[in-house]
């Protein structure tokens, strides 16, 4: 069965974004980008909400056209376009891109996704994680992160996080200083 992998870059003191939501402090080199395409080449979904999925649709589709893109850029413009997309959000109407909109978390309707043929389901955005943790739905979690303090903004992990025990099953320091940790969930 697929599992959810809860897949996120966040600062040393926790936080996904800086106020206005800024990710500007992120150290994504040649090789954590390399890294990152070879994890996600192969997935069977990226599952986000409507303001990551907004951020992505409005770069990666064209992010390959540039002659000027570096090839872990245009290699991954093809991973993002290619990768079926479930966007979770109450407003949006339609999205494009290999994406369906979905209105809420329904733990049935995600247990039912798990259960279909591919690759592993990559979920991003804390709001989003949040409602996936809350109802026991992440069976993994890859972070980065990134040697900077941001100070203040966006948590991962909400304070309503429901408990889990974890095992740690790989890290890996890049050469930018980025930390990779990546757990499974202990059931």
């Amino acid at each position: 069965m697929r599992q959810i992998v809860l897949t996120t870059s966040v600062s040393l003191d926790g936080l996904t974004e800086g106020p206005g939501r800024d990710i500007s402090w992120h150290r994504v080199d040649e090789e954590l980008h390399q890294h990152m395409n070879d994890v996600l080449r192969d997935a069977g979904a990226f599952l986000s909400g409507r303001v990551t999925h907004e951020l992505m649709a409005g770069y990666w589709p064209t992010a390959d056209q540039d002659p000027e893109a570096p090839a872990t850029v245009a290699e991954f413009a093809a991973i993002w376009r290619d990768t079926p997309k479930y966007v979770y959000s109450r407003t949006l109407e339609r999205a494009d891109f290999a994406t369906t909109v979905v209105r809420d978390v329904v733990p049935e309707e995600v247990r039912a996704l798990k259960e279909q043929p591919g690759g592993d389901l990559f979920l991003s955005g804390a709001s989003l994680a949040s409602a996936f943790l809350r109802q026991g739905l992440v069976d993994a979690f890859r972070i980065y992160v990134h040697p900077v303090l941001v100070g203040e903004g966006t948590p991962l992990f909400a304070r309503d996080a429901a408990p889990a025990d974890l095992r740690l099953v790989e890290s890996r320091t890049f050469g930018n200083g980025v930390v990779l940790l990546l757990y499974t969930v202990d059931s």
